[in-house]
């Protein structure tokens, strides 16, 4: 008996050991839980946030690319204003030149101001360039001279006719409205290229910090899965634990008496809880692995 009794005590330390063990471990898979719980819950928020921001630079892109119909429409208005100015300046040159005397008749090739501007820049690029040397060069600065005095000429011209000055004026307009129309569109495709582009680089972020929520999230479930693991092997150390307790009480007649009645009652209710499944406080579960 006495033998069984030794044995019996070496087998209670060591299972009150591991039940130590055990919740230790429990104990320590409950925190990391609740700091992956933290990590994954503050990813989450973020992600959250990111979703918002992308959608804001979606409605910003929506708007602009919006904005950009509405500015390519006045473009396109302006464009029609500067065609139709052209086409009345053209038509007032055309009759000016009828009315002049010597007048050869259309199939000479009109010279405009424009025409002897593109001829102008055309032979200032070819002396930049070295093309034109010598003697060459002398006559192609006469040309040049003649071509300045000729745009005068002209302009001076136009601007005695009123219907011309006022055509040239019109055409001058448009020609602005057209420009600022053109600037609009592109600052309007601007705004709605980086608001794409920033939608893009929110969408990666949120693809990169979802996948950390993740890796955090099956963090969580790891460690809470090892801490019911270690918490069940804890329990099961319990009732063995007070299994030995009951065999070395009834081996040694110590049943008797109002204290240990009080304090075995007080067990077998701590351990009816928890056989009949109902959660116990850690204070609770401590109190069992004392009572001996």
């Amino acid at each position: 008996m006495a033998e069984l009794k030794d044995t019996l005590e070496v087998k209670r330390k060591l299972v009150n050991q591991k039940a130590t063990q055990y919740r230790n471990t429990r104990d320590e898979w409950n925190s990391r839980t609740k700091e992956h719980t933290v990590i994954r819950n503050e990813l989450n928020a973020e992600v959250r946030e990111l979703i918002q921001n992308v959608r804001q630079q979606r409605e910003i892109r929506e708007q602009m690319n919006e904005l950009v119909r509405e500015k390519k429409t006045v473009r396109n208005e302006a464009n029609k204003k500067v065609k139709k100015a052209k086409s009345m300046l053209d038509s007032e040159r055309s009759d000016k030149d009828e009315r002049e005397p010597g007048h050869r008749g259309r199939r000479e090739r009109k010279v405009t101001v424009h025409s002897l501007k593109r001829e102008f820049d055309r032979l200032d690029r070819e002396m930049e360039m070295g093309k034109h040397l010598g003697q060459n060069e002398k006559k192609v600065m006469k040309r040049m001279k003649e071509i300045r005095a000729q745009i005068r000429d002209m302009q001076a011209s136009e601007d005695s006719n009123g219907e011309l000055k006022e055509a040239r004026g019109m055409l001058k307009e448009a020609m602005v409205e057209q420009e600022d129309a053109h600037i609009e569109v592109q600052k309007a495709a601007k705004a709605a290229q980086e608001a794409h582009d920033l939608m893009l680089q929110w969408n990666k972020e949120v693809d990169r910090q979802r996948e950390l929520a993740e890796d955090a999230h099956r963090e969580l479930r790891k460690s809470k899965k090892e801490a019911d693991k270690a918490h069940h092997f804890y329990i099961v150390s319990l009732r063995c634990l007070h299994s030995i307790q009951d065999i070395l009480r009834a081996m040694q007649g110590t049943s008797t008496g109002e204290n240990q009645r009080g304090a075995r009652g007080e067990v077998q209710d701590l351990m009816s809880k928890l056989m009949s499944g109902d959660t116990l406080s850690t204070e609770e579960l401590m109190q069992l692995q004392r009572f001996d």
